[in-house]
């Protein structure tokens, strides 16, 4: 009984490594995605209200787009450079990574988003702070429009719920680990009980 358990071990240890090399490409593969569920559509509609906040003023008569390119209008208008670097990181990472990870689902890309949302968000309350501020020479221009306050909200909330979508994916990675493992002691127990015979 004891020799033909330990003629069959092999076989069995040959079948647990399989199963284990497949549990460990599942989770890998979960590991690089991500699930945003229902958070897609608020984060779909987030970005869509930061193009939209583009076309719209920011202060006076600069737009998004003039202050993205920082042209004549945005000139005239004393656009700083608070606002200057909100509008880029609300391109690149509001707009462009978070597309890129809703298309893609890949967990790395949030993560850029996030990053970078979160930073923008900074600079959109300091764009909106340096807006009401007086400038060099006592200067006072036009305050912060419906654009820049429009966009500084979207990136908040785009913030927060790549924050909870990343933090999501963390858990359902966590999940995993902890099924592997389990499967792993439950394989090493059952060989260990045709070894000594106790099935």
């Amino acid at each position: 009984m004891k020799a033909e358990a330990s003629e069959n071990a092999p076989q069995h240890n040959h079948d647990f490594e399989q199963f284990r090399s497949d549990l460990e490409a599942v989770e890998r593969k979960i590991a690089g995605e991500i699930d945003p569920g229902v958070r897609a559509m608020v984060v779909a509609g987030s970005v869509f209200v930061l193009l939209a906040s583009l076309v719209l003023p920011h202060a006076g008569k600069t737009r998004g787009f003039d202050v993205l390119l920082y042209d004549t209008v945005a000139q005239a208008d004393h656009i700083g450079l608070p606002s200057r670097l909100f509008v880029w990181f609300v391109v690149v990472f509001g707009i462009g990574f978070s597309m890129l990870a809703l298309i893609t689902r890949r967990w790395l890309l949030a993560w850029i988003a996030v990053a970078g949302s979160a930073i923008g968000s900074v600079f959109g309350v300091l764009s909106i702070w340096h807006r009401q501020t007086p400038g060099l020479g006592n200067y006072h221009g036009a305050g912060p429009a419906i654009g820049l306050i429009l966009a500084t909200i979207a990136i908040m909330v785009l913030t927060f719920h790549w924050v909870r979508v990343v933090w999501a994916r963390t858990s359902v990675h966590l999940a995993a680990e902890e099924q592997r493992r389990l499967a792993e002691s439950q394989a090493e127990e059952q060989q260990r009980r045709r070894l000594f015979g106790e099935d």
